[in-house]
């Protein structure tokens, strides 16, 4: 059977992504002109556009696209903006905010996906996002960004990614502990970067970043 990805596409941004209140013109644009069956292995491609998450190994996963649409929308991105992205996984959601902003340095920690990464932001005509391997939590820079979009979930907020913020930066982060995770949008208010201004999006539930999750609490 074939599949008519522009229709099917055309269909995810009406019946699932604008329904989720992600109504931005511009992110509603990005979405509906960047192919998701260009980033998805074959394997999965007939489910491209549906409401799921998508395996894109390492026990990662493609997030839903009413996640990556109201991610994308939180951040109001503006065409000049430097944007950074904590994984990669399958180029995506790097690829829609490279048509949103100036620049995207993505991090991805395994190198077999950011190569596969690379290979499919080339393959679309994407020269605006460098994909670096990389683990947050080690990698360092003095580098300020004006949005960070982070794809996996934390326990609670990492301050070495508030540092990478410029004041006035902002940063979608899904925080918690599974049942009550909840999407956020962290903005740097000043130069403290214990003090950012956190506003609740929605709730949802990701898998934690390596690194990220809670630490276990043993008791006797």
């Amino acid at each position: 059977m074939t599949i008519d990805y522009a229709k099917a596409r055309s269909a995810m941004v009406e019946q699932q992504v604008r329904p989720w209140d992600v109504l931005d013109p511009r992110v509603l644009e990005t979405i509906s002109r960047v192919p998701r069956e260009a980033f998805v292995a074959d394997a999965h491609r007939a489910l491209a556009y549906a409401d799921m998450e998508l395996p894109i190994g390492h026990g990662e996963s493609m997030l839903k696209p009413v996640v990556e649409g109201r991610a994308l929308q939180a951040l109001e991105l503006a065409p000049g903006e430097s944007v950074l992205e904590i994984g990669t996984g399958s180029g995506y959601l790097a690829a829609c905010l490279g048509y949103l902003a100036r620049e995207v340095l993505s991090l991805e920690r395994h190198a077999d996906l950011a190569d596969a990464a690379r290979g499919r932001l080339m393959a679309q005509g994407i020269a605006n996002v460098d994909v670096v391997t990389a683990d947050a939590f080690v990698w360092n820079t003095d580098r300020r960004f004006d949005a960070i979009c982070v794809g996996g979930a934390v326990d609670v907020v990492p301050e070495r990614f508030v540092g990478w913020l410029r004041p006035g930066g902002r940063m979608f982060i899904v925080r918690g502990r599974a049942p009550a995770m909840e999407a956020v949008l962290v903005t740097r208010t000043g130069e403290d970067v214990n003090a950012p201004r956190i506003e609740s999006l929605f709730e949802t539930g990701l898998a934690y970043l390596a690194g990220a999750a809670p630490v276990p609490h043993f008791s006797l």
